[in-house]
């Protein structure tokens, strides 16, 4: 396969047990995701979208088919080697923003660096310089409990792409952000995008992010409906 990929799948199943019938979240979606793309997947509650970013991840293992992060095909490795592959390579960030709240606003930034053992001084430089870039700066000694919603998700975003990973996963992003911030958020992560070449997958079903989103995805009953490149 070819490094030009950021994320492939392939017969892509994730079934759950349940009475009285089973539930077929993802149903053989094949999916490719190129390097330094900014796609949404929408599509209304129940439609896959959030099982398929888990999966992607390697936070849920597929029931059937395979899904490649770059070159590596994940679905059957062990725990620990998804573990070190997400550490390394997928970057997160949840609706819920997942800050420790004993920790400042770098120390949450930095803390993948931290598990990828960067020294200390360079991780704080790192930090500092896109903060700056985000409009977090002087913020650094917050922590989350004293920040805005939209400043709390700036810093999910910060730990997230700060190991530059081939891949940041979003999960509904904005959907606890009014407006305006989520608005920046996005300009944020747009940046990011061109300025870094980081690969952005967003489940969402807000139109604020399927307007900026330059590739659109449909999920319907677990199965892609649409997939179409944005105009202009």
């Amino acid at each position: 396969m070819s490094n030009e990929h950021a994320v492939r799948t392939e017969r892509l199943w994730k079934i759950y047990p349940q009475d009285p019938r089973p539930v077929e979240a993802v149903r053989g979606i094949d999916l490719t995701v190129s390097r330094g793309e900014f796609v949404a997947m929408a599509g209304p509650s129940g439609s896959g979208k959030t099982t398929m970013l888990n999966l992607v991840g390697g936070l849920t293992r597929p029931t059937r088919g395979k899904v490649w992060i770059e070159s590596e095909e994940i679905s059957a490795l062990s725990d620990r080697r998804l573990a070190n592959l997400r550490m390394h390579r997928i970057g997160f960030v949840f609706q819920s923003y997942n800050l420790l709240p004993v920790l400042s606003a770098l120390e949450n930034a930095e803390f993948t660096l931290l598990l990828q053992g960067v020294p200390a001084r360079e991780r704080r430089e790192r930090v500092r310089e896109l903060f700056r870039e985000i409009g977090l700066e002087g913020l650094e000694d917050r922590r989350p409990p004293k920040l805005s919603g939209g400043q709390q998700q700036r810093v999910a975003v910060a730990r997230a792409v700060l190991g530059e990973p081939a891949l940041v996963l979003a999960d509904e992003p904005t959907a606890n952000l009014d407006s305006h911030t989520a608005e920046a958020l996005l300009d944020v992560m747009e940046r990011l995008n061109r300025t870094k070449g980081t690969t952005f997958v967003f489940s969402t079903h807000d139109p604020r992010v399927m307007e900026r989103a330059r590739r659109l995805i449909r999920l319907v009953d677990g199965r892609i409906e649409s997939d179409h490149e944005a105009s202009g």
